[in-house]
């Protein structure tokens, strides 16, 4: 047991010699083994033996550190003044991984881009009324992979005015590669007619991989950046998307997160959140120094891996309900993960006291939620059996090579039915799935139309009943009813499954919101029917 502690421990602190902002040391000094390889790794085992714990009789053992770390020679001479660079861009490991990295390039067309939620064909076709007061009603796009991840985040018409826009124009749209090679900036006092100025350091950190020795735990002060930085700073030093650091170690090739807020609620509830089996959770995480955290698996389990970006956070500066005060980006909650689904969150952000906006008529208290796929899926009948995301959105395939690899292009499971969907349901066919996808699909957004014409309703029948002279006391209990119907239902235009990844969890919250926004429609008439006699009576 203690052996096996040991190597954990190592795995776990293999990441500091990623993480070189803290220097790091031991006061113990390993003796090189009689076998390392003669590359001038014994030196550096002599300060990092948990490397050579990690490293040694891993995947990656045969690598030489120059290979991801640069300057040795200087900091081997003042390893405090100087330290060495860790090459984080995902080319170095396309290198090796070359079916990998070719796979995450690879141009998917399904869907197209810069498609709107908020148009009649969209996921949300009544967003513009239903979200009024919010800068996604300028532009909320459906995404079109993590390639595009980052671009397709700073071209936006709500991110900063339309300040960056994509080099040549349209006409390549489909341009993958460093962000400052796809796009250009058109300067601080470029602002296009009908965009929004959002967009925070949190959001974007959570996009990229090129901050994880820039960014401290949490985006609190210490690093080069932190949650109240420049928007437009942190944005002109991020190069690239997601990269293969979030979810591999460098060092041994062990699954693990780098995603602060989803590492500190994994810690606050190791037996009770969405990725807990049996009451535990198997995630071993270590503190560097105050800095960083990283959190490292003894098996792979993507429901976590991919929870890093795929859940509902909070990133945006608010209100408190409780008194009205706002809420900065001084503030932690402005990096929050839940991890609770659509039928917990309103009751979560009321103890959390903290509201997103309110709407432009009613003055309900809303929250805008980010795509909540990982607690969507928590409890599913696939999660139950065992399923994770990997097996589904990144099956497996063969290469050029003839080698088989997890394409890691992350599509729609129906552009890859036979391996994503065949392998555990071999009687089917591929064309019986896609039919069961849809028929779920179907369902789904005809209960998120019904939910959304019913808070339209809502919205409508508060407007007319206060220019009636409704009072405010039953105004009140409209508005709580109507920030009840908004949490039921936003969450599914958020959610980017409609409803595939948990159709009776869509199902008993769409109807939900339903309720919610007639018994609100039903409060405001009974109390219009009430003025309209007493206007008689007079």
């Amino acid at each position: 047991m203690l052996k096996k502690n040991l190597t954990l421990a190592a795995v776990i602190l293999g990441a500091v010699t990623l993480l070189t902002i803290p220097s790091m040391t031991t006061a113990a000094k390993a003796k090189p083994a009689a076998k390392v390889a003669n590359d001038g790794r014994a030196k550096c085992y002599e300060c990092h033996d948990e490397v050579k714990a990690l490293k040694e009789g891993s995947k990656h053992a045969k690598l030489a550190c120059t290979v991801c770390h640069d300057k040795m020679d200087a900091h081997m001479k003042d390893p405090e003044k100087n330290k060495p660079v860790t090459i984080i861009d995902q080319a170095l490991c396309g290198k090796c991984h070359k079916n990998q990295m070719d796979s995450f390039y690879t141009m998917n067309r399904d869907g197209g881009a810069r498609k709107e939620k908020g148009v009649p064909a969209g996921r949300s076709p009544m967003q513009d009324k239903l979200l009024q007061g919010h800068g996604f009603t300028f532009e909320h796009a459906e995404p079109r992979g993590h390639a595009f991840m980052v671009t397709d985040q700073f071209a936006v018409d709500r991110f900063q005015g339309g300040r960056y826009q994509i080099k040549g124009g349209w006409r390549n749209i489909d341009k993958m590669g460093k962000t400052w090679d796809v796009l250009e900036d058109k300067g601080k006092d470029f602002k296009l007619k009908e965009t929004a100025m959002a967009g925070n350091p949190t959001c974007i950190q959570c996009k990229t991989s090129d901050h994880v020795l820039k960014w401290k735990f949490m985006g609190d002060k210490g690093g080069k950046w932190d949650r109240t930085s420049d928007v437009n700073d942190v944005a002109k030093d991020t190069n690239n998307p997601v990269g293969c650091i979030h979810c591999h170690d460098p060092h041994g090739t062990q699954p693990r997160i780098v995603r602060d807020a989803l590492i500190q609620a994994v810690e606050k509830d190791r037996s009770g959140n969405i990725f807990s089996k049996g009451g535990k959770t198997d995630l071993k995480v270590v503190d560097f120094r105050g800095f960083r955290k990283i959190g490292v698996m003894e098996k792979t389990d993507s429901r976590m891996m991919c929870a890093q970006c795929h859940v509902e956070y909070n990133c945006n500066a608010g209100t408190q309900p409780s008194d009205g005060k706002k809420v900065g980006y001084d503030d932690i909650r402005t990096n929050h993960f839940p991890l609770k689904n659509s039928m917990q969150l309103l009751k979560h952000y009321k103890e959390l006291d903290f509201f997103d906006f309110k709407h432009a008529v009613t003055g309900a208290r809303l929250i805008k939620f980010q795509h909540p796929e990982a607690e969507t899926f928590a409890g599913s009948v696939h999660d139950k059996a065992g399923v994770q995301c990997h097996q589904c959105h990144m099956p497996k395939m063969k290469g050029k090579d003839g080698k088989t690899f997890s394409t890691h292009g992350v599509v729609k499971p129906k552009l890859t039915v036979k391996a994503s969907c065949l392998g555990c349901h071999p009687d089917s066919t591929v064309e019986k799935k896609l039919y069961e996808i849809e028929s779920i699909i179907n369902y789904t957004r005809g209960k998120m139309r019904k939910s959304e014409y019913w808070l339209g309703q809502l919205i409508d029948t508060y407007a007319t009943a206060q220019r009636a002279g409704v009072v405010e006391s039953v105004l009140a209990q409209a508005r709580e009813k109507h920030e009840e119907a908004h949490v039921l239902w936003e969450y599914w235009t958020a959610e980017n499954s409609d409803g595939f990844h948990n159709p009776s969890l869509a199902r008993e919250s769409l109807t939900g919101s339903i309720a919610a926004s007639k018994a609100g429609v039903k409060i405001l008439n009974d109390a219009m029917a009430v003025v309209k006699k007493e206007d008689v009576k007079k």
